[in-house]
Order: structure tokens, then sequence, then C-alpha cells
């Protein structure tokens, strides 16, 4: 793992930084390259707006490891108002969410109810509920739950991460359930023994999952998403769909990045969708999205007096 990948890692996790650092205008003025706004509405008008640009969207209220059921509750219910503006303005929208948000290390019961009520009204209007994938310790409790919301719920996708040594084999076991799975390359602190620390380890990885999904969608099982702003991993994933025959996949990409990218492809018959991200407990989610390439620090350095 590169030194910048690493430190930048290591501040996601700071609250010291999470408390001082989102106050500074420059930092502010940063965000607003990857985020319309704190706020929900802010996240359903961009939503629109890529809607008539021929986008889809999914929309995640940032936040992890909430202190109370309460908090839990309060969650669950955003969601569920989030869901019903979706159905009141006829978004082409998705919503993601994260377990420890919805309570997963306070009680795993009430996590899985609301997942499955999640599931069931985003059913209930044609869209989806994704579950993020967090970091390495909560894989087993994250895909035991997905099982579980799965059984209920069709509704319902996964994420899984390609850094991680044991995604290939928590893939297969996933198969038979012919699952939507969002592919990511993985963007959490990670000891060697437990994710790959190069690049082209991870990326190598990515494609070879990828083509694992593509595979079994073309075989009627299995919906792949591929999360990423990798153009040329994008290019080979394409080859391989096509060589497989199947439109059954679509591509994830983050607001701000890789904009005209993101037409691009879906003017050339791609099913894209933006994943909008809004809420005050935006730092970590931030700073994570730069470590998962350090360039992108240099991207906003540049871009902080511009507009």
């Amino acid at each position: 793992m590169s030194i910048a990948r690493s430190l930048l890692l290591r501040a996601s996790r700071s609250r010291w930084l999470a408390e001082h650092l989102p106050r500074r205008p420059f930092v502010q003025r940063a965000v607003r390259r990857f985020m319309p706004g704190e706020d929900l509405e802010s996240a359903l008008g961009a939503s629109a707006e890529l809607g008539r640009a021929g986008l889809g969207t999914i929309l995640t209220n940032l936040g992890e490891r909430t202190e109370s059921r309460e908090q839990a509750r309060a969650v669950r219910d955003h969601y569920h108002r989030v869901v019903d503006a979706i159905r009141d303005r006829a978004l082409p929208t998705h919503v993601s969410v994260k377990l420890t948000h919805l309570g997963l290390d306070l009680d795993p019961d009430l996590c899985l109810e609301s997942v499955v009520s999640l599931a069931e009204a985003a059913g209930r209007i044609g869209s989806t509920a994704w579950i993020d994938m967090e970091e390495s310790g909560y894989v087993d409790r994250t895909i035991e739950i997905f099982r579980a919301a799965r059984a209920a719920s069709p509704n319902v996708g996964l994420c899984l991460q390609s850094y991680l040594r044991r995604t290939p084999a928590d893939l297969e076991s996933l198969l038979p359930l012919s699952p939507a799975i969002r592919l990511v390359k993985g963007a959490y602190r990670e000891p060697d023994e437990v994710a790959y620390p190069k690049k082209r380890d991870t990326d190598r990885a990515f494609f070879e999952l990828g083509r694992r999904l593509l595979d079994a969608a073309a075989d009627g099982g299995a919906f792949p998403v591929f999360g990423t702003h990798d153009l040329e991993l994008l290019a080979r994933i394409r080859n391989h769909a096509e060589s497989r025959a199947t439109d059954r996949w679509e591509v994830h990409m983050l607001y701000g990045i890789e904009s005209a990218a993101q037409r691009a492809l879906a003017a050339a018959g791609a099913k894209v969708r933006v994943l909008i991200s809004y809420g005050e407990q935006w730092f970590p989610w931030y700073v994570r999205r730069l470590a998962e390439r350090p360039a992108n620090v240099w991207f906003v350095v540049k871009n902080l007096w511009v507009g």
C-alpha cells in the first residue's frame, strides 16, 4: 500500500479531523465537487437532472456505526422517506445503505428487519435497496444479512470488494441465489494478509470477478454491476460482456467524477447509474474516496478555486 493511501485511510478514521476539517471553507469547496449538497433535497434535485440526461442514480445517506437503536430506527425511517420521494417524483433511482448505519453492531435483528422493509418498499416502486460493504470484519455478518434479506425480497443487492482475498469464494457461495452484485475495488485500510496491497493485483481480481459475474449473467443468473472509474478496465469488461452476448450489467460511478465519461458510456448503450452521497457525516467517506486513487488529491487541489 502506498504511503499516500495509507495516510489517507488513517485520516478517514480520525475523529479530530472529522470534527475540525469540514468547517474549513477550502475543504467545503473541494467536497462540493463530489456532493450536490448535504441535504436530501439537493440529492433528489441532482437525481432528477441526471435522469433527464439518461442516467440512473443511487442515493446514500452518509453515516455508519450508529450508537443507539433509536438512531438506527431514525436512519431506517429516513430511507423510507427517500423511497417515497423517489416514487412521488418518478425518479430512476435506487438507495444504498451501510448496515452499521442501520444498527448492525447494536441489534442484528433490527438491522435485518430494516433491510427487508426497505427492499420491499423499493420493490413496490420498481427500485432496489443496495447493501454497501464495510471493513473486512463485517463481511460475514453483511453476507448473512444479505442472504436473509434476499430470501424475503428479490429487490436487494450486495456490494463485494475485489481487493479482499476472500471475495472469489464469497462470490461463488452467492451465485446460486442469482444475486445482484455491485463489484468495487475497496477503500478501507486492511492488512496485507486480508487485502491485496498492490493496485495491479486488485485490478486483476476485479476483472476476473467481473468476468465470472458476466458468465453467470449470460447463463441467466446474477446481475453484475461494476463500480469503478477505471475506463480501461470497463472497456475490458464491456468486451467480455459482448463476447457472452449479455446486456445484463450496469456501471455505477460517483457523482462529480468522470462526468463526461458517464454520459459517453450511456450514449454508447451502457446502463449507467451515478451514486449521489449526501448528509453531514461526509468526512470519512470523502477521504476514502481520495484514498482509492491518491492522484485524486491533486485533482481536488487544482479545482479548489474553480467555480
